[in-house]
């Protein structure tokens, strides 16, 4: 019997991979030897067509058994706010849910840092989410077009993005003191260039006007417990009977010092937070605060980014997520005399 000669199948080339796929070579051997640095599509279309062709090599993993899809970049303001923390929980959760790395960044409160990691990591990483971002819109475009880009917090035209509706708490929260007898109200605002801060201010006003309410705009403060001590000796000077706080460290941070000062809380002057964050509700008193979802919110940012990357959503969007009021002991009624 005559066994008939073994047809040797002719090796396929990473340039012939590359030719097929429209790429260089070298981006076809990164999608081998290190799949994260290449965006998520990329590597479907280059290890699907190195299948198709016959490619073999132990440098071609199982789509399925890699040990990471890509690189998602979260970039917070701090660390230090408990809120941040939750946005953490739920961006990393559902980062980890979808196989991708997770990579965390704090700008420190700092502007010019913010937009170098943020220029720096576009060229690195998958994509991005950023939380309540104070570069100007025109960056955060250049931004996203090297990478897919979503904020929390923050809206400009041409991106996308996840906004918690705290705004609509703290107006809310302005018919609540109002219906306390409160006519004389101070803001204690947030840091300069926060889009926050300002639809914050702007819809407390609104509510305001609406009541014939006067509001008293109170400093610029960044979001520390120490800054907060110090926002309330401005508020003792306004004569306000209530304040509202930028958020709830500075609500706490100012508490502390209410009590030093011999302000009784809620008797002479009644106090309102924004988020609800861990602390809140164990402050003394207890505060009154917007509850924010952060958790929530960046679940929902990731899952934004990840529909970009798989081509089901590029379309430019913001979603709003609720926030409600959430009244505790740090707010009563106006003392009368």
């Amino acid at each position: 019997m005559v066994v008939p000669a073994r047809r040797v199948q002719r090796r396929v080339t990473l340039t012939e991979i590359a030719e097929a796929c429209g790429v260089a070579p070298s981006t076809v051997s990164r999608a081998f030897s290190n799949p994260n640095r290449v965006s998520p599509i990329m590597y479907e279309r280059i290890t699907s067509k190195a299948q198709e062709m016959g490619y073999t090599s132990a440098l071609l993993p199982a789509v399925d058994n890699r040990m990471a899809r890509g690189t998602i970049a979260l970039v917070l303001p701090n660390l230090t706010n408990p809120f941040n923390l939750d946005v953490t929980r739920g961006a990393q959760a559902q980062i980890r849910a979808a196989s991708y790395l997770h990579l965390l960044v704090s700008t420190e409160e700092s502007l010019p840092m913010e937009e170098q990691w943020l220029r720096e990591m576009a060229r690195t990483v998958d994509g991005i989410v950023v939380s309540s971002p104070r570069i100007d819109d025109e960056t955060l475009r250049s931004v996203a077009q090297i990478a897919p880009t979503v904020m929390i917090n923050r809206e400009a035209p041409g991106l996308s993005g996840v906004v918690i509706d705290t705004p609509a708490g703290l107006g809310q929260a302005v018919h609540y003191l109002n219906s306390l007898g409160h006519t004389h109200i101070a803001y204690v605002r947030g840091p300069h260039g926060s889009w926050t801060d300002r639809t914050r201010f702007d819809v407390i006003t609104t509510a305001a006007s609406e009541r014939d309410v006067e509001i008293v705009a109170v400093g610029r403060y960044q979001p520390t417990l120490a800054n907060g001590a110090a926002a309330a000796d401005a508020v003792v000077l306004t004569r306000a009977t209530a304040c509202i706080f930028f958020n709830d460290v500075l609500a706490i941070g100012a508490l502390d010092r209410f009590h030093q000062l011999g302000v009784s809380i809620p008797d002479d002057l009644s106090v309102v937070g924004c988020d609800d964050i861990f602390g809140a509700s164990f402050s003394h008193p207890p505060l009154t605060t917007v509850t924010s979802p952060g958790e929530s919110a960046g679940r929902a940012a990731v899952d934004m980014l990840i529909g970009r990357f798989s081509m089901r959503d590029r379309s430019d969007r913001i979603d709003h997520i609720s926030a409600h009021l959430t009244v505790r002991s740090s707010t009563g009624p106006r003392k009368m005399g």
